[in-house]
């Protein structure tokens, strides 16, 4: 599954740093970087549809390469497609020629897994100065409706705290139902899953992280993916500082807390010790942290939440928020187009602080920076989230309410939960999910008291009240879980849903193959594969 190297013998001997242009002919289009979407699996259920997924060494799939974060590269691209489609790129300029030729060039150099394309019946609406959406035809007025004036307002945030946006456009392609993951951040045109689409710009924050990567990631990158807590911890730090900005801390670290459950989870369902659950991991030849190299492995929280804790510890060190955010817009700057090393991340850290470095805070008992890296486990900082309790409070609150034996209506009817916002309610949810089974017939005038949750169409609310049904083996809303897996393909909503279903009871495994031998053509090759292991089918 890694592909094979390409051997190229030179007529005569280069000398260093002399330019050569090398011809390469080849044929690409089977290998698991490349999507091929049949009609069925799209928003519009009218044309075929393709994209690329690069991440993480995928793309040699889709051209032969250097296919290494390590190295850097500019690209440019001719793709003709056929009348009636067309094609877009992670590229700084695009233009239309004719006979349905598109040309694109990218000035900055980048990555090999950022080179993305997709080629569909896409149209565009612009949202902003620098920034459009595009979507198939029968999604773009709900695109334009979401993200209109928005993006502009995160770009400027970030820029103000990380420092200038370089990449020239951002904007965003809402790719179809299948597609198996929130968002990929590809440089000038993020790929987002149509799930964003909620109606009431309540999901927005997936586009605060992918736009958080146009610093983090896209612009300084892991050197190997093996310090892929470089990549997404230093970007969860970035988007939870502009959503603080944007949103306040009370909202922000609400968000926060959902993550620290998510990670809870993953390590519960790991177990601590897990040599996944360390920030370094050690790649071995043949094992990869990500989709479709090894499906053994899956998706997995360390990086994102603690390596977010990470970054939040060496913020408290600092013990200042500006002087962190000038060091901040400092690395960038120091290591903007490179791929670095987490030594090289915490070796300028300790220079940028030569008092820190004085104080010799790499190495503090139980809080060392080699105990980070490399022993894993829970983080041993946790960032403080109080703010957020002024939402959660009534959250817990009420969550505790409903798991009583007897319900206490006249409390439950006091609690106002109209002005909640989405992540308010997926706390409410989580602890009511933590506390089932509920005591007999609780689920059910749950379900009838708030049809804001139950009938729900924002994906977040969705999955945890389909959690939540399986949980309570509710058989009424089993219809409910078949809906939602019927209406998208994203991973992180799909295997959970699965796994409940799987460990529930004889009617919910039947729930489970019914389901899937319906979905399974829409679905991403690498999720039908994780959804036949849970279910045993391999």
């Amino acid at each position: 599954s890694y592909g094979s190297a390409l051997h190229v013998a030179l007529p005569q001997p280069l000398r260093a740093g002399q330019l050569l242009t090398l011809e390469i002919d080849y044929e690409a289009g089977e290998g698991p970087g490349v999507c091929w979407l049949a009609p069925e699996q799209t928003a519009g259920r009218q044309k075929p549809y393709m994209y690329t997924q690069g991440q993480a060494v995928l793309n040699r799939s889709f051209f032969p390469g250097f296919d290494t974060p390590s190295v850097k590269c500019t690209y440019s691209a001719t793709v003709k497609v056929p009348e009636g489609f067309t094609a877009v790129m992670s590229a700084t300029s695009w233009e239309k020629q004719e006979d349905n030729t598109f040309v694109f060039k990218m000035s900055q150099p980048i990555p090999s897994y950022l080179i993305a394309l997709a080629v569909g019946d896409i149209v565009s609406a612009d949202v902003g100065p620098r920034s459009r959406v595009w979507a198939e035809p029968c999604l773009i007025e709900a695109a334009k409706k979401e993200y209109d004036g928005v993006i502009e307002e995160f770009l400027a945030v970030g820029e103000k705290l990380f420092g200038p946006y370089v990449w020239g456009r951002y904007d965003i392609l809402f790719m179809p139902p299948s597609f198996p993951f929130g968002g990929m951040e590809n440089p000038c045109l993020t790929f987002v899953t149509p799930c964003l689409l909620a109606g009431d710009r309540s999901l927005v924050d997936v586009i605060i992280h992918e736009i958080s990567h146009s610093w983090f990631g896209n612009l300084v990158t892991n050197a190997t993916w093996g310090e892929f807590w470089l990549n997404e911890g230093f970007t969860m730090y970035a988007q939870r500082r502009i959503s603080t900005e944007v949103y306040g801390s009370a909202y922000t670290c609400l968000e926060a807390a959902t993550g620290r459950a998510l990670l809870r989870q993953h390590m519960d369902n790991t177990g601590e010790d897990h040599p996944l659950n360390k920030l370094r991991v050690v790649i071995e030849p043949g094992f990869s942290l990500f989709l479709g190299v090894n499906p053994d492995d899956t998706y997995n929280e360390t990086p994102y939440e603690k390596g977010y804790c990470f970054v939040s510890y060496l913020a408290h060190l600092v013990g200042d928020q500006s002087k962190f955010d000038a060091f901040l817009q400092a690395y960038v700057n120091q290591f903007k187009f490179q791929s670095i090393t987490a030594d090289d991340a915490l070796g300028f850290f300790l220079e940028y602080f030569p008092e820190l470095k004085e104080k010799g805070v790499d190495s503090i008992p139980g809080f060392e920076f080699d105990r980070w890296l490399n022993t894993p486990g829970w983080p041993p900082y946790l960032p403080d989230l109080s703010p957020g309790e002024q939402l959660m409070k009534p959250a817990d609150e009420l969550a505790e309410l409903w798991a009583a034996d007897s319900l206490n209506t006249e409390a439950i009817e006091a609690v106002d939960i109209t002005a909640w916002r989405t992540y308010q309610l997926v706390y409410f949810l989580d602890q009511v999910l933590q506390k089932s089974p509920l005591p007999e017939g609780n689920v059910e005038r749950l379900s009838k008291m708030y049809p804001k949750i139950s009938e729900a169409q924002n994906a977040e609310l969705r999955l945890r009240w389909c959690q939540i049904v399986l949980k309570n083996n509710l058989e009424a809303e089993y219809s409910k879980v078949k809906d939602f897996l019927h209406s998208q393909g994203k991973q992180k909503y799909t295997l959970p849903l699965y796994r409940a279903m799987w460990g529930g009871s004889e009617s919910a495994r039947a729930l489970a193959m019914e389901t899937f031998s319906a979905t399974a053509p829409q679905l991403h090759v690498n999720v039908q594969n994780y959804v036949k292991k849970i279910l045993g089918l391999e």
